[in-house]
């Protein structure tokens, strides 16, 4: 089992609910160690001191403040402690908030927050319960190593979540940052409406499991190639910027690939792109998209042909209300000529 790096209380109002804090997550890229170029010989880092040479044990170290000129205010645990006595166990919860009124870019690290014991986990239940059902997300702070840290905690499944958050100055301006920030410039029509289609036909549910750190796995094969004295294959170059002449061209073609991919992995029963290998038997019927389109293109056809029959029908109608003026317009002529004959003798 892990072990906690934190333990400590979170308070709401006048409830305090006893916690341990534990890492959700971990780095899997490759570890290597450092040597001098062209031997065997390990670099080691050690604390020295900068006077004597001598390596000093980090229980001798204490920190020190610069506070000008080279002078320095020396500190030590207990009396940072004592600036704020209880702070480092204590994570106080100052408001609640929609979590989509946050902005990703201040999130910084995952933890899971536990029960402190198994007599506090009814406490527990109830702040994680109260929190999903009003779909909130607690805003704290708390101190751990040396350092307070603004806190976010939500529900997640069984468990409150806490994610470690930069307070708002420690986000740094990009106008600032940026040799030039990019204006918005506004873009085509055409172009636009491209780039919407492009988006929608890459749009898919979020799947976690699909994703993988290719780049660890690459260099992994390169150390095992290299152990086993192979030849190295050099990797694709990074694809040259789109040219802005060709921008129209290019998108449509990544719309009809991408149509194509998805075609692909929903004709595959395993949901991976297909390799075209298939019976009469196991055939994959068509995609929903191709589905969609037939049933739209034969209920457009259906009405088309409804509204010929109905443009025939009242053509055919006009035709014979015609015919009926015509034959009473004769019919009130020839009465005419028969009055006048018979005035006329």
């Amino acid at each position: 089992m892990a072990r906690s790096i934190w333990t400590g209380v979170i308070t709401f109002g006048l409830v305090s609910v006893p916690v341990k804090l534990f890492s959700a997550t971990h780095d899997h890229e490759v570890s290597f160690h450092q040597f001098q170029k062209d031997t065997s010989d390990r670099i080691r880092y050690q604390r020295v001191n900068e006077r004597t040479g001598k390596e000093v044990d980090f229980d001798d170290i204490v920190k020190g403040a610069d506070v000008g000129d080279g002078t320095y205010v020396m500190l030590d645990p207990d009396e940072l402690e004592s600036v704020a006595p209880g702070r480092s166990r204590s994570l106080e919860i100052h408001t609640f908030v929609e979590q989509a009124d946050i902005d990703p870019i201040y999130y910084q690290k995952t933890y899971y927050l536990a029960p402190g014991s198994d007599e506090t986990a009814r406490t527990y239940a109830l702040l994680r319960d109260a929190m999903a059902d009003a779909d909130r997300v607690a805003i704290g702070t708390l101190v751990m190593r040396g350092k307070e840290y603004l806190a976010a905690i939500r529900a997640h499944d069984a468990l409150l979540v806490l994610e470690t958050m930069f307070f708002a100055d420690e986000i740094r301006d990009p106008k600032e940052e940026l040799d030039s920030v990019p204006s918005r410039a506004s873009a085509k029509a055409n172009e636009l409406k491209m780039a919407s289609t492009l988006i929608e036909s890459m749009t898919g549910p979020w799947k976690p499991e699909e994703f993988r750190d290719t780049y660890a796995d690459r260099v992994n094969d390169l150390i095992e190639a290299k152990k086993k004295g192979h030849e190295i294959t050099v990797a694709e170059q990074a694809p040259a910027p789109t040219n802005v002449v060709d921008l129209m061209a290019v998108l449509r073609a990544s719309v009809e690939a991408a149509k194509q991919r998805r075609s692909a992995t929903t004709a595959s029963p395993s949901g991976r792109p297909s390799t075209g290998k298939t019976t009469a038997k196991t055939r994959p019927g068509p995609s929903k998209a191709t589905a969609k389109k037939a049933t739209a293109k034969k209920a457009t056809a259906k009405k088309a042909t409804a509204k010929k029959a109905t443009a025939k029908k009242a053509t055919a109608k006009k035709a014979t209300a015609k015919k009926a003026t015509a034959k009473k317009a004769a019919a009130t002529k020839a009465a005419g000529s028969k009055r006048t004959g018979r005035k006329a003798a």
